[in-house]
């Protein structure tokens, strides 16, 4: 007499919770991230932009002359040694750029990342894959930081390079007299790029988070330029007094310090610091509204 075998139990039988072969760390890999990015049509325009500015400002000198400061108000600046070498014409591109040119790539990548995929109707499938939320934002966040920081690196190499060819190679003059070597000027450059982009992470951490918040991707890159113009205009408001070191908007032009004979750092550490705390709230904000959101689009 043959006995049955009894049945397993559910505790018993194997649990398939993934597919095989899927790991959360695996979706949506950096890489693949970043070609989506390079090859959107707003990459190029950004990147064509900031490459033909040198070359207009070259053009722009060429008719008007050599600037000589006699419109200078608040003193010498950048723009009156532009034409001095190489290394003075790239530190004038990140002089008339900082305050308003190079914030619009930042706003623009960053607050693009998940309101695009909204409008487009593809979150949700992206979701769906499945890519967790974490390592959706994580990924996407990373690859807008990453463009914005070769937005503002491909700036001032194109300015160098122009600006060499029509000025010549030479020391860096510094408006207030002195100069700095060629040798010495190339990091301070670098330095003042470094500044520059952190600076900007409370904008392109703004414009992350809102753009976790809204389906519509231009009012995220929108809301983020127009609030860093409010900054500005609040910093111009003298009667704030010292309320107005609490806006990165006060510390954007720090960096100047570092293209003096000796190496200033305390405004750009204070400068840093208040862009990187309100940076982090904002990311925070935007991970933490996001985990829960209910995604429809």
């Amino acid at each position: 007499m043959s006995a049955t075998a009894p049945a397993p139990s559910p505790s018993s039988a194997p649990a398939t919770s993934t597919a095989p072969g899927y790991h959360p760390r695996r979706t949506l890999p950096l890489r693949v991230e970043a070609m989506r990015q390079l090859r959107r049509r707003r990459t190029l325009v950004v990147g064509a932009v900031l490459a033909a500015l040198p070359f207009i400002l070259i053009a722009a000198f060429a008719i008007g002359g050599q600037p000589d400061g006699s419109d200078s108000r608040n003193g010498p600046s950048l723009i009156d040694t532009a034409t001095a070498s190489g290394a003075n014409f790239a530190a004038t591109c990140l002089f008339v750029s900082a305050g308003f040119l190079l914030v619009v790539p930042v706003a623009l990548f960053c607050g693009d990342t998940i309101a695009s995929e909204a409008s487009w109707s593809s979150l949700r499938y992206l979701l769906a894959a499945p890519v967790p939320r974490m390592r959706l934002l994580t990924s996407k966040f990373l690859v807008a930081l990453g463009f914005s920081a070769a937005a503002m690196l491909l700036l001032p190499v194109v300015a160098l390079a122009a600006g060499t060819v029509a000025y010549g190679w030479g020391d860096l003059q510094i408006p207030t007299g002195g100069s700095l070597p060629s040798g010495t000027a190339l990091p301070r450059l670098g330095i003042v790029v470094a500044f520059i982009f952190v600076s900007q992470l409370v904008t392109a951490a703004l414009a992350f988070w809102l753009s976790t918040i809204t389906d519509a991707p231009l009012g995220a890159v929108g809301g983020a330029v127009g609030l860093t113009i409010v900054g500005n205009v609040l910093d111009a408001v003298t009667a704030l007094g010292s309320w107005r070191d609490l806006l990165p908007a006060h510390w954007q032009y720090a960096w100047a310090d570092a293209l003096q004979p000796h190496l200033e750092w305390s405004g750009m550490i204070q400068g840093a610091a208040v862009s990187v705390s309100y940076a982090l709230v904002l990311t925070a904000l935007a991970f933490r509204g996001f985990r829960t959101k209910d995604v429809v689009s």
